[in-house]
């Protein structure tokens, strides 16, 4: 008996252990656990049956043997009541036999009870902690799942950093380009050769001579042509 105890409290704690090992998703191991736990319920309610059938058989044997020790006794009494004294002392001494097997019956059935008694506490406590752990286990998926959520939000805000990072970089380099073009229009302006104050002055007057001469070539046409 204490060895199926003490295997089925290694199975358990086994399940366990390996469980812990192995958490990498919690709301998997949780009905992984869920379901180990409950074979192992199937197993211990199976052993327990067992040791209930033993224990019922023990106090049958027990019950028999003081209903036999009885019927002896009484059997005892009316032969003698009869006045059959030999036949009393052969009943008597029956009675005696089944006395002697009564002490030995007795103790194998206050093994079997003892026994019955802590696979029922075992089955009944593995009943408890399975409802129990049932209701955590909601608790422990509505966790995972909230967890996963925050990493999603975790990875989102992640995201959002590398995009104002990325904006706030664009926004140098423009600056950068911006310095670079004028950098560039001042050499081009630094580059072109200074204006000739001279030049610029008969390039005003040759312009005005054309345009005198336009003007008095326009009025000989009109002249010749009557055009007032």
């Amino acid at each position: 008996m204490a060895g199926i105890l003490d295997r089925f409290t290694s199975i358990i704690k086994a399940n366990i252990n390996d469980l812990l090992d192995r958490a990498e998703d919690p709301e998997k191991m949780v009905d992984q656990y869920m379901r180990e736990m409950t074979e192992s319920l199937a197993e211990v309610k199976e052993a327990t049956a067992g040791v209930m059938a033993e224990e019922a058989r023990c106090k049958r044997l027990v019950d028999d043997n003081k209903a036999q020790i009885d019927k002896y006794e009484d059997l005892a009494r009316k032969a003698l009541a009869a006045g059959n004294e030999d036949d009393a002392r052969t009943f008597l001494a029956k009675k005696q036999e089944l006395v002697g097997r009564s002490e030995g019956l007795m103790a194998a059935y206050d093994a079997a009870n003892q026994n019955a008694v802590k696979m029922r506490q075992m089955h009944d406590k593995l009943v408890s902690d399975i409802e129990a752990l049932q209701a955590r286990r909601e608790t422990i998926k509505a966790k995972a799942a909230v967890a996963k959520t925050q990493a999603k939000v975790n990875e989102m805000t992640s995201s959002g950093d590398k995009a104002e990072g990325a904006i706030s970089a664009f926004e140098r380099m423009e600056a950068k380009a911006d310095s670079m073009l004028d950098q560039a229009n001042a050499m081009e302006e630094l580059n072109q050769a200074p204006k000739d104050a001279t030049a610029e002055l008969e390039k005003k007057y040759e312009n005005m001579g054309a345009t005198a001469a336009v003007d008095d070539d326009l009025a000989r046409l009109k002249k010749e042509m009557g055009v007032i």
